[in-house]
């Protein structure tokens, strides 16, 4: 944001950007910016929380009143962010033939459809959509049980964005059984990876792609930095 922020004030745009990382916006020595201490994906603080919300924009605003740049203004009130997982029950196991993280996704289905009617989108469909969710898994554990990437996808392997459709799937339909305020960022991916056997699957089949030298731009990304 820090960069396009530059082009757009090149441009004769004035822009105000709202940083969660005050260090890269020193940095960028952008014209405006509001440092805001905010959980990282949430730019305006609290979810569900209009009042909240119009005050960090207003503050955002009042920048462009600034007689000459650049201005660098800390945002007063502090939002602490949530590490521990998204408190969210998870479906038994149904069909003890098939492998836990497939039983675990077609038991979450009917949750997952009832977000998508509510909420009138989804994030699901880089690579599969819901309906392929199933078998991305199943090709996933193919993958951490040893066989060879190149056996299971073929010369295309396009993990990062089949990680994204597993990963929204799981959040939302995680996000309407859970109920209450939504959860922080990194409240549901901590859920994602440490409770569910998609996660787990997720993160083996990583461990074996890179132990097989599959190409490290694509295996890096398949997880959040960190994990």
């Amino acid at each position: 944001m820090c960069v396009l922020a530059h082009v757009l004030e090149d441009a004769g745009i004035a822009a105000v950007v709202l940083a969660s990382m005050r260090p890269v916006a020193e940095r960028m020595n952008v014209p405006r910016v509001l440092y805001c201490e905010f959980p990282l994906g949430r730019p305006l603080g609290m979810p569900d929380n209009a009042q909240f919300q119009h005050r960090v924009l207003a503050a955002a605003f009042d920048l462009l009143n600034a007689p000459s740049g650049p201005v660098l203004v800390d945002y007063p009130e502090v939002v602490e962010a949530v590490e521990t997982p998204l408190a969210c029950a998870l479906p038994p196991r149904y069909d003890p033939d098939i492998a836990p993280s497939i039983d675990e996704a077609q038991g979450l289905r009917a949750a997952y459809d009832r977000a998508v009617v509510r909420r009138g989108a989804t994030e699901v469909g880089r690579a599969v959509d819901a309906d392929g969710v199933a078998a991305a898994l199943a090709d996933l554990e193919r993958v951490a049980a040893g066989e060879h990437w190149k056996e299971v996808y073929g010369p295309r392997l396009d993990t990062i964005a089949i990680a994204h459709d597993i990963r929204a799937y799981y959040q939302e339909a995680a996000l309407e059984l859970a109920g209450g305020p939504p959860p922080g960022a990194r409240q549901a991916e901590a859920w994602f990876y440490e409770e569910t056997e998609a996660g787990k699957t997720l993160a083996a089949a990583r461990d074996a792609l890179t132990e097989q030298e599959a190409p490290s731009g694509i295996t890096f990304y398949m997880q959040p930095v960190g994990r």
